[in-house]
């Protein structure tokens, strides 16, 4: 019985090797990598992944104190398992052909994550070794979850041998970000995401390398989030189950940590606050005029003071975003007590005092230009060359003009969110760096949980190369990355993230029966 399992084992390897090489010439064609990294090199052999792979960290500084590494390595190996059930038996293969685990390397024993860390990694799968283990290093706990995601895709089941394969090895890819900031904004004023819905959300962009979730809480609809200073405030949520308490809050920032993704939190001050003064109505300047704010009452400032205070508690993240912007004064203008405010100057200064730097929406640019705090980031939404004058004036700058990068603009096509460039006529090195990067926005008027997924996704995942690629690399006609970003959209399918066709306005259904790859 011995030497009959011996013999079958010599055969198989023998087997799975001759295929392997026979195949691969065909998938030389196309690297299925999303984002693009920037240096790869790779070769023509193929690996089993053990059945037992591991996690080797001999010589990490980062001791993993919270679980960070261990769980992103039991997530990347886990979404890799999950797509079939995994028939083969990698003990009764050849261990010359079998990578038994990633041996991991962080320099910094700090999990700190806040802006401009170092999110860099180099990976390498060799072809050969004993053991064989594929090796990744990085400065960061973070630039090594990025390592991990790589890694994911470049592990694939194969339907023959019914187990998981790494092909094209040995591999070499050293890669880091292009900007610092990569953001997804989501809506939960105009409808309550679900908490799992917002982990999910959180879970895919790490899939893309999205490094910042914009959590635009509040508006005019609806202020769903308690706020223990104020505790009145959720009286203007939709119901009693659409709300977020202090806790569902604190779980969202330290899911998203885990995940290497800071959580950018906004209130949006003072025009969209209708929904402030369900519980405080002292905030609207008449019960006929509802918004923006009474910027005339002391109480106001006290409130977004109370507000920003418990905010610092449980948003870590270096930025605040006050919103600021579509402020309509012909309220103000037929209240006779609303005196003449610089409302967004003393808001800032709040802010400030809590430790943040500031986002807000251009238009306070447009309106308040230098006189706004040098610790201001301006946000482009309305449209073109508001970045070339921020960054010419000296301030930093997010991008998300939204003729471009909104997506709840359905006639927004992929091609439209892969071709917009951030640093468009800023051809001066030092104001390109005043650009942190870009955001695609989720506005909600017609998003909620039956269809969040597949209005994000594929086009998010278009900016979010735009955002991370180095400029030589990417494509200058977006038609040259369809096969691959078709290929990404239905890895997010099998990954369980409901990614629209590529084809047709955002979130279209396919178009008729048919491939994955070919929507």
């Amino acid at each position: 019985m011995r030497r009959r399992i011996g013999v079958e084992r010599i055969v198989l390897c023998f087997f799975v090797y001759l295929f392997v090489i026979s195949a691969d010439g065909a998938d030389l064609k196309n690297l299925n990598l999303w984002p693009m990294p920037k240096s790869v090199t790779y070769g023509l052999g193929t690996l089993y992944l053990s059945n037992d792979f591991e996690l080797n960290t001999k010589g990490s500084k980062f001791i993993d104190a919270s679980g960070i590494l261990k769980d992103a390595f039991l997530r990347s190996i886990d979404v890799v398992r999950a797509t079939h059930v995994i028939e083969a038996n990698t003990s009764k293969i050849d261990a010359s052909l079998v990578l038994k685990g990633i041996h991991i390397v962080v320099f910094s024993p700090s999990d700190e994550l806040q802006h401009g860390i170092d999110e860099s990694y180099k990976l390498h799968i060799p072809a050969q070794g004993n053991p064989l283990y594929a090796h990744l290093q990085a400065q960061t706990v973070y630039g090594a979850l990025h390592g991990l995601q790589t890694f994911s895709q470049l592990c694939h089941f194969n339907i023959k041998s019914r187990g998981i394969m790494v092909h094209q090895v040995p591999w070499t890819i050293v890669d880091q970000p292009r900007f610092s900031y990569r953001g997804l904004l989501i809506d939960t004023s105009r409808h309550y995401q679900p908490l799992p819905v917002i982990k999910k959300v959180i879970d895919s962009m790490t899939y893309a390398k999205l490094n910042v979730l914009h959590w635009h809480i509040v508006d005019s609809q609806s202020f769903p989030l308690e706020i223990p200073s104020y505790p009145k405030l959720w009286n203007g949520a939709y119901s009693m189950s659409e709300r977020y308490t202090i806790a569902d809050a604190v779980e969202i920032v330290s899911y998203a940590k885990k995940r290497g993704i800071n959580v950018l939190a906004e209130i949006d001050v003072p025009g969209h606050a209708q929904s402030w003064g369900v519980g405080y109505p002292y905030l609207w300047p008449s019960a006929d005029c509802k918004e923006p704010l009474d910027v005339s009452n002391e109480f106001t400032f006290k409130l977004i003071d109370g507000i920003l205070s418990d905010f610092s508690k449980i948003f870590k993240y270096k930025f605040i975003h006050l919103g600021g912007d579509e402020v309509n004064t012909s309220c103000w203008q037929s209240t006779p007590h609303v005196q003449k405010c610089i409302f967004v100057l003393r808001a800032q200064k709040i802010a400030l005092s809590h430790g943040y730097d500031i986002i807000n929406w251009e238009e306070t640019f447009n309106n308040f230009g230098s006189k706004l705090s040098r610790k201001t980031v301006v946000h482009n939404w309305l449209g073109s060359g508001v970045a070339q004058r921020v960054v010419k004036a000296g301030l930093r700058c997010i991008v998300s003009n939204q003729d471009k990068w909104y997506l709840d603009h359905l006639d927004a096509l992929w091609q439209d969110f892969y071709t917009n460039e951030p640093l468009t006529n800023i051809t001066d090195p030092k104001q390109q760096a005043l650009v942190l990067g870009g955001e695609v926005c989720a506005w909600a008027e017609h998003i909620d949980a039956s269809d969040i997924e597949q209005t994000i996704w594929p086009r998010a995942a278009a900016a979010a190369e735009r955002l991370w690629t180095s400029y030589e690399k990417l494509a200058k006609d977006p038609e040259q990355v369809r096969g691959r970003l078709s290929y990404f959209r239905c890895l997010l399918n099998q990954r369980g993230v409901a990614a629209a066709p590529l084809d047709g306005l955002g979130r279209a259904a396919p178009e008729e029966p048919g491939s994955c790859y070919v929507q």
